[in-house]
This record gives structure tokens, sequence and C-alpha cells, in this order.
């Protein structure tokens, strides 16, 4: 059951309530932490998991100076596009475009937020660098675990996902279920995960078509909790 009046709520709030999703705060958001008991909920994460992390931080950069700027402010960026890098604070960068990157903040709890760059941004007088992009309205963000992770994708996305040609911290910017999105993959601990990022509006057909898809590997919604179980398994 949700909270009382958050202020702001998941793209995909009506689909995580039907799954009998549990809330916390987050920030100004709410946040899915879990959907039933602990242990199935970890044996779920591990087989074919689908995590909705809509509300966690992330912002997007673009335009002439992007990556010398973000470099000055000491991020780690990828050598080429459709690549990703892990940040100290474990925030995640990829990089879209040669002067395109999008930030995903990191999923411990009390991780930074890579959003107040965008204050950096404002009162820096480096020039040029770019300008940012307001990634947490206009995607959603979901997360999908497991060892069937990359033969679920098979059924929606054309790309080869398999871990054997999509190496971890590679970005694919392509079609998922009909809808363009940009998959990275990040293996969290010793399960396979990608991270999947498509338009907001589609949020709730997207959450959909992937559940549809998981059926016959018995997967099912995860929390966040178990999501950040995972760096440890």
């Amino acid at each position: 059951m949700a909270a009382a009046n958050p202020v702001r709520r998941s793209f995909a709030l009506p689909k995580l309530e039907a799954a009998g999703a549990r809330f916390e705060a987050l920030g100004d958001f709410q946040i899915a932490v879990s959907y039933r008991n602990a242990a199935d909920e970890m044996a779920t994460a591990k087989r074919m998991g689908l995590a909705d992390l809509s509300p966690l931080p992330r912002v997007g950069f673009k335009g002439a100076g992007t990556c010398n700027w973000l470099q000055s402010r000491r991020l780690k960026i990828p050598e080429a596009p459709n690549r990703a890098a892990p940040q100290t604070d474990g925030a995640l960068a990829l990089r879209l475009a040669r002067e395109e990157l999008l930030l995903l903040g990191g999923l411990a709890e009390g991780a930074p937020d890579p959003g107040d760059l965008c204050n950096r941004w404002q009162v820096a007088r480096t020039k040029p660098r770019g300008y940012p992009l307001p990634r947490q309205e206009t995607h959603a963000w979901f997360l999908v675990s497991g060892e069937a992770a990359d033969s679920m994708l098979a059924k929606l996305c054309g790309v080869d996902l398999r871990p054997a040609k999509f190496a971890n911290l590679t970005v694919a910017q392509t079609s998922l279920a009909r809808v363009n999105g940009v998959i990275c993959r990040q293996d969290l601990g010793a399960t396979l995960v990608y991270h999947l990022l498509a338009d907001s509006a589609s949020a709730c057909y997207l959450w959909d078509c992937l559940l549809d898809a998981m059926t016959e590997f018995q997967g099912g919604p995860v929390g966040l909790t178990a999501v950040r179980a995972l760096p440890a398994t």
C-alpha cells in the first residue's frame, strides 16, 4: 500500500500498487522497496526480477564541452559512445554520443544526487560546457536482473544482449517492446543486470510488456531492498 500523500510518485505507480508494493520515502519520492518476504524476493531477483528505479536521481548533459566540463568535476567519462563508467560514489555514467552523457545515481542508501551537478553548471564560468537535460522527468528507469535476463529481453529487443556478445558496461540505444530506449548492462555481484531507460509516458506499458515476457522464467517484481543486496551475493 502506498504511503499517504507522497509528494512525487513513480510513473508506473498503478502497476506497482497492483503488484502489492510496499513504499518508503526517498527524498520527495516514494519508491517500492519490497513486494513480499525478503528470502523469496532475493530468489526472484537472482532468477528473473523487475525493479522500478524511476524515483532514483538521474540527469543528462549534452553539447560542446560536456565531457571536458564533467571531467573537470572529477567524473570518469567512458572512452567511447555506448559505453558506461562506474563512479567512485556509486553513480554510473552512460556515454550516449561524443558529447552526451546520462548519469544514473548510485543504488546504495545515501548515494549523492548527480542532479547536484546542475547547480554547479549554473555557476560555472567554463565555456563551452554543454547543457543539462532533465532526465528525471523524461525517462522511466527499470532494472532487470537474473540468470535469464538476456533470454527474456531477447523477446522484446533485436539487440543481442547475451553476456558473450554484450559485455558488462556496454550501452545500446535501441527499441524495446517498440519503445525507444537505452539499455545498459551493469552486473551486480554475480547477478546479470540490465538498466532500462525509456519514455516516462510509456512506463506502464513497458512494465506490463516486461512482466509478460518474464512469465515463462518465473519472474516477477522486486523492490529496492533486494536490488541493493545483489552486489553482496
